[in-house]
Formats: C-alpha cells, sequence, structure tokens
C-alpha cells in the first residue's frame, strides 16, 4: 500500500515515572525508504538525518519488500524512576530487524534480530521481538533498520520491564486457554464421532487442529515452541494450514448442510474452489513462498461457506441458521483483521483488531459446536418422527392383518366344502374316464400295429426312392460322359463351384493322397474347400494346384464345360463358338481353348484309347 507523505517530522514521546507502557502510532514515528538498502547508521544519522518523512497511516509499512526502511523514535525520558525499560515489536514475521538504542554515553547499543534466525538466539525467549533500553534521561533517538519480504507493519511498544512481565503472562494464559478450547472441541467431536460415525465431525476436527496451527504459526507461538530451530520454515508455515482451513470448512460446510442435495449447483461451485485453492496452494509451496502472503485470497471459500449457509437458511433448512451466525462472527474477525493490515485499526480502541481473528475463530467454534448439535437435534426430531409414523403404520397394519385374516377364514372353510363337493364329482369323472382309458389303449394297440406296418412300408419306399435318384445321377453322368449336352444340361449335375471341386479333387486324388513335399500319405482337411493338408509338413495343397483350373477366373462350371467340349470336338470348336455358348469374352475363351489343346496334344497318346472319360483325364 502507498503511503501519503508529510513533511512535519514525529513529536517526541514524553516518557515520565508513571509511564509503564505506551504504544507508537503515526504521529511518533517517522521514516526514510533505501531502495538502494546500502545506508549505513552513520549515513541515516548524519546527512539524511533531515530526509525523514512521517506517515498517516495508523502503523507505517514497509510498503516496497525490495527496500530496507529506516524508523526513528524520539523519547524525553523525565527524572529516572528506576524502572527498567524495554522495547517490544509486535511484528514477529519479520526477516531481519537492526535496533540502535542510546546508552547515554554518546554511543549507540546495536541489537540484530529478525524471523531469518533462530529462535534460540533472541535476547527475550518470547514471540515478539524485545530489547533492553539502559537508564536514559533527558532526550533521546532510537533507530531502526527493516528489511522483511512480506509487508510488516511497523507496530512499537515501549514497556516498563514489570509491564512487559504482566502482559506477557496474560497474553500467554489467553493462549493457553484459546488452544485449550481447540484440543477440547476436537476431542469432544472425536467422541461424537466415534458415536455417530458422520462424516462431518471428521472434517470438523480437522478444521479445528488447521486452525489452532496457523493461529500458532501466525502469533509465533509455533515458532517458539514446536520449530525455534528453522527459521526458513517459520516464514511460510502458516501458509499449510490456512490452506487446510478453506479445504477442510467448505468440505465440512458441504457435508454438514448436504450441499450437493440442497444446492448442487453450490456444490459444483464449492468443487471448482477446491480444486483451484489447491493449485494456487501447490504453486505457493514449491514455486513462489512469498505468495503465502496473499492471505485474502481465503476470504473467496469463507464467503461462498456463508453465502451457502445464509441461501440454505432461507430456503427453510433450520440445520443452517447456528452455521450462519458462525461464519458471521469469522467474517467479523477477518474484517477485522484486514483493517490492521491496511492500516486503518486505529478508528476502533483497544486490542480488539489484533484479536479479532482469535475471537472470531472462538465465537465460530462455539456456533459451529451448536450447529452441529443442532443438527443432530433435527435429524433426531425426523428420526422420532419417522418411528411414530413407522409405529402407526405398523397398528394400522397388525389391524390390517386381523380383518384378513378373519376373512380368510371364513373364505377358507367356504372354499373347502366347495373343494370336497369338486373332489366327489372329480372321482365320478375319473372312473368315466378310466373306462374310456381301457377303450383308448385297446384302440391305440391297433393303430400302434398299423403304424409299424406304415412305417415298414416308408422304409422300402425311401430304399427305392435313393436307388433311384442314384441311377438317374449315374445316368446323367454317363450321357454327359458318353454324348454331346449342351451348357444348360451340363450345369443340371455341376451347377456351382463345389460340386465341379469335388469332381476335380476325386479325379485328382483317385489313387489316394501324396505329399508333394515330404512323400507323406496322411492329410486333413485345410483352410480352403476341397483342400488337403499333410499331417506331418503341414503344406497344404489347394484342390485347383497342378490342374486346368490353376490361375483362371473363369467360372468352375463353365471352365469344365469349355474341357468338355474341347475334348469332345478333339480340338476343333473354335474359340467364337465357346464364347457363343458360355458366354464369356472371345479372348478370354480363346486363352483357354489354346491352353487345353496343348494339353489335349500333349496327351493324345493317354488318351486315344480314353473313351467317353477321356475328357476328366485333361483336368490334372
Amino acid at each position: 500500500m502507498t503511503q501519503p507523505l508529510t513533511t512535519w517530522a514525529a513529536r517526541e514521546v514524553v516518557i515520565g515515572a508513571n509511564t509503564d507502557e505506551h504504544i507508537f502510532t503515526y504521529a511518533d514515528i517517522d521514516y526514510i525508504e533505501d531502495p538502494s538498502c546500502k545506508l549505513t547508521f552513520g549515513e541515516v544519522k548524519g546527512k539524511y538525518k533531515d530526509k525523514f518523512i512521517r506517515s498517516r497511516l495508523n502503523y507505517p509499512q514497509n510498503a516496497s519488500v525490495s527496500s530496507a526502511y529506516w524508523f526513528r523514535i524520539n523519547l524525553n525520558y523525565k527524572k529516572a524512576s528506576g524502572k527498567r525499560y524495554i522495547l517490544e515489536f509486535y511484528n514477529h514475521t519479520t526477516d531481519n530487524l537492526e535496533v540502535y538504542i542510546p546508552n547515554g554515553k554518546g554511543n549507540y547499543l546495536i541489537y540484530r534480530e529478525g524471523d531469518k534466525r533462530n529462535f534460540k538466539n533472541r535476547f527475550f525467549l518470547h514471540k515478539n521481538f524485545e530489547f533492553p533500553i539502559p537508564e536514559l534521561e533527558g532526550s533521546h533517538t532510537i533507530y531502526f533498520r527493516l528489511k522483511s519480504a512480506p509487508a510488516a507493519n511497523v507496530i512499537v511498544v515501549h514497556r516498563s520491564l514489570q509491564r512487559f512481565v504482566e502482559y506477557a503472562l496474560s497474553e500467554y494464559i489467553c493462549f493457553g486457554l484459546f488452544y485449550g478450547m481447540i484440543l477440547i472441541f476436537s476431542f469432544y467431536n472425536l467422541l461424537m464421532f466415534i458415536a455417530m460415525r458422520k462424516r462431518y465431525y471428521v472434517y470438523y476436527i480437522l478444521y479445528l487442529l488447521s486452525v489452532g496451527l496457523y493461529e500458532m504459526s501466525t502469533d509465533g507461538i509455533a515458532f517458539q515452541y514446536l520449530w525455534p530451530d528453522s527459521p526458513e520454515w517459520s516464514q511460510y508455515a502458516y501458509g499449510v494450514p490456512l490452506f487446510f482451513i478453506s479445504v477442510f470448512s467448505l468440505l465440512f460446510a458441504a457435508d454438514l448442510l448436504n450441499i450437493r442435495t440442497h444446492a448442487p449447483k453450490v456444490y459444483s461451485l464449492v468443487r471448482i474452489v477446491l480444486g483451484a485453492r489447491l493449485v494456487f496452494f501447490l504453486l505457493c509451496l514449491f514455486y513462489r513462498h512469498e505468495w503465502f502472503n496473499y492471505r485474502a485470497i481465503e476470504f473467496i471459500p469463507l464467503s461462498i461457506a456463508f453465502f451457502t449457509g445464509l441461501y440454505l437458511w432461507r430456503k427453510g433448512y433450520h440445520a443452517a441458521r447456528f452455521f450462519v451466525l458462525a461464519y458471521a462472527f469469522l467474517f467479523i474477525g477477518f474484517i477485522g483483521k484486514l483493517l490492521v493490515s491496511f492500516g486503518y485499526a486505529r478508528f476502533i480502541p483497544g486490542p480488539v483488531p489484533h484479536y479479532s481473528m482469535s475471537l472470531g475463530f472462538i465465537l465460530e467454534m462455539l456456533f459451529l459446536s451448536f450447529a452441529i448439535g443442532d443438527k443432530v437435534r433435527l435429524l433426531k426430531k425426523k428420526k422420532e418422527k419417522v418411528q411414530k409414523r413407522v409405529i402407526s403404520q405398523m397398528e394400522e397394519n397388525v389391524r390390517l392383518k386381523d380383518s384378513m385374516t378373519r376373512d380368510l377364514e371364513i373364505k377358507v372353510e367356504e372354499r373347502t366344502q366347495e373343494i370336497i363337493k369338486q373332489t366327489h364329482e372329480i372321482r365320478k369323472q375319473s372312473q368315466l374316464i378310466e373306462l374310456q382309458n381301457e377303450k383308448l389303449i385297446s384302440a391305440n394297440g391297433l393303430l400302434k400295429s398299423q403304424a409299424e406296418e406304415i412305417a415298414r412300408m416308408n422304409a422300402l419306399l425311401r430304399k427305392d426312392n435313393q436307388e433311384l435318384q442314384t441311377n438317374i445321377q449315374k445316368v446323367t453322368h454317363d450321357r454327359i460322359m458318353s454324348t454331346e449336352v449342351d451348357f444348360e444340361e451340363f450345369s443340371k449335375t455341376y451347377p456351382d463351384r463345389e460340386t465341379c471341386y469335388s469332381l476335380l479333387a476325386d479325379i485328382k486324388w483317385k489313387d489316394g493322397y501324396l505329399c508333394k513335399r515330404c512323400g507323406n500319405t496322411h492329410y486333413c482337411n485345410g483352410h480352403l474347400p476341397f483342400s488337403r493338408r499333410c499331417t506331418k509338413c503341414r503344406y497344404e495343397e489347394s484342390v485347383i494346384a497342378n490342374t486346368i483350373l490353376q490361375n483362371t477366373r473363369i467360372p468352375a462350371n463353365k471352365a469344365l464345360y469349355m474341357v468338355y467340349l474341347i475334348y469332345t470336338s478333339k480340338g476343333k470348336i473354335s474359340s467364337h463358338k465357346l464364347s457363343e455358348v458360355t458366354g464369356i469374352r472371345q479372348s478370354t475363351c480363346w486363352a483357354y481353348c489354346t491352353k487345353i489343346k496343348k494339353v489335349l496334344e500333349e496327351r493324345k497318346k493317354d488318351l486315344r484309347n480314353a473313351g467317353a472319360e477321356g475328357w476328366s483325364k485333361l483336368m490334372v
């Protein structure tokens, strides 16, 4: 935040015998910015002493984290009272702090502190930075230099040692009560989870523990007691529990208020915010630690949880009323903390703004417990209502059952009488049926003998029919083999590729199978129709391999018919005639005819006495 500049110097603070405490505000402190971070104490005290200016903010800040800032306060000690004084700096997250306190003899005592140093090296083992002031009298100026990566409010207090002890004890007692309440609430809700087995108890416990760890990290208690030897971790340790506060607060709100059922769109928004918050946390943790300083981002999940509860409450979901009240107090505490961060806390008297977040967390814990109890009460009330309804329904069911039982007894009695009458009638009909069955048995015997005679005659007829079909096929085959037939009659015997391949297989392997590769005589069926595979070397031979049909695209039945015509005409039929008979182009017929005639010429001697079946010998 840019600090409005003024030209007048800070006023002198008078420390009297009764001044046990004085908190320095904008009117008591002036400063000078050192962008180069190279100014020495001698230069600041000497030639730059007139360059100091005063801020109108209640507490000055290091507006530019890349610069070093020199501050000074003017004190006027009246007559020595014998009291010992200290100078305390509230902001314990300051990286580097150098304090120059006059010793009353013209020199300065130099102290160096900061959260980049181990906690055990501090002059006072306290969460804040304290520096002793020697006995002084008259006007003196105290200088201090601040260089910090996170923007820090310069809150300086001049206290007597007695007042510091009183204040510190009271503050630590308050811290003990606060963290004790967190542990008690956590343990109580753990017992409730064991008893109720509700998931929102787990979210609430984790939320409370995250709040406790965050508060310990921000007020310096964690650095003092948990990781005093890890100053680097202490600088951004608060960011981890702050992330878990956002996550578990939203998960707790979603489960407690059953947002998934009552407000599905809001539930989707909650999931998106959780995902975005996780991405931002990972970026802060592994990429830029200084982004943890943007704590105002927590306003988004806080607002979503608060306005979701308010929305459901207005819709009539009574379990959200204490939830809304709890987050309202947390909202107020958050706003108070923002006022402190932006320098407007001077408009609110007392220490309330500084502890507003802690007070908000306490009230939130209290009313969230009420919210959980209220939901349990509503669930119990709903359960009792359902139980009463179930009991009423059970009583009604008993009445209906008794009524139905009586009606059933009457109907059973009536039905029994009807069954008895029907039994007598059935017995009479059974006797009649037995007489009819005897007649049917005798008739069935006659029909059985007749059926056996018909079956014997049918078997004879089937045998005659099979012989007749065999004779017809044989006659047709012999006619084809002995006389010239047309393609229509030829196609009746060999209508398709399967019948042609079957004929070809019978001709090719009529003397038995012999493997071309290994000479094995045993085979099994191959992948292609009518092909044979050697059982020894696994060689598969197609039915058309080494036959007249190999490497031809003419349909198998037409190709066989052409072989038949060429053989019966002794090779004198022309390719034009074959084209006319088969419907295949003349050029294709000429090529195939030439191939067949060549085989016919080569086997002239073998075919001389072959007879009608000689054309089949041209195929292999």
